[in-house]
């Protein structure tokens, strides 16, 4: 069985880490058209290093959770079947164990030379506009996609999305697009779809909805399909 599943910030907050919008539409106290666009870059560019300097910072202070360890879990058995695209920027599927982790969206962890276009792992600040280590130009940037940019991999979660069996949607939103059109997809690959949220999402045109924590509903769901992929087996 193929499976594609996305995960979105619903997964992360259990783990201590702030949803992309709070209720008054700010992100950390920002208004995202000031810390995540290339114009707002281009007009501060220390305002938005050392925005995503603090976030980078911030995942030393979390853990992954249940949630993110059951879905390592369910790699271990699935292995190339297995899918796992996410919104999110911070690296708690790969400390939760996860291997193969599609960042649609970028990831904190990781610099991006604009001059050469090399990426780098990083774990410091940007702030201080040090050198990349491949080219030596002070032109490196958080490894994160802003509104208005392309995210990573679109063609390779497309063709995911279009033959797996079943497509799984998990603490999303369901108004941030692209990833808003997934069940769409899935659905015109013929896939069963389910969502696994703390409640329905505003594009729920899923075959099957569970509310609750992500931490509850995970892995009871992953000790679902490794059961039935033990049972095929």
């Amino acid at each position: 069985m193929k499976v594609v599943v996305l995960t979105g910030a619903g997964i992360s907050a259990e783990s201590g880490l702030a949803t992309f919008r709070d209720a008054d539409g700010l992100w950390e106290g920002h208004h995202p058209e000031d810390v995540a666009t290339p114009e707002a870059f281009a007009a501060d560019r220390s305002l938005v290093q050392r925005f995503y300097d603090e976030r980078r910072a911030g995942l030393g202070r979390v853990a992954p959770n249940a949630a993110h360890v059951a879905l390592a879990r369910l790699e271990e058995t699935l292995g190339d079947d297995l899918f796992l695209v996410t919104q999110n920027i911070d690296d708690l599927h790969e400390r939760g164990g996860s291997r193969r982790v599609h960042h649609m969206h970028g990831e904190l962890g990781v610099a991006w030379c604009v001059a050469c276009d090399r990426r780098t792992t990083w774990g410091g600040t940007l702030i201080d506009e040090p050198d990349c280590p491949s080219c030596g130009t002070a032109a490196l940037r958080p490894d994160v996609v802003w509104f208005g940019e392309m995210p990573y991999g679109m063609d390779d979660i497309h063709r995911a999305l279009f033959s797996c069996d079943l497509f799984v949607s998990i603490g999303t939103s369901g108004v941030v697009y692209p990833a808003a059109g997934f069940v769409d997809y899935a659905h015109a690959g013929g896939s069963r779809t389910l969502e696994l949220n703390l409640e329905r999402a505003a594009n729920s045109d899923f075959h099957e909805s569970r509310q609750g924590a992500a931490t509850a509903l995970v892995p009871a769901w992953v000790d679902e399909v490794i059961a039935l992929h033990a049972a095929r087996a």
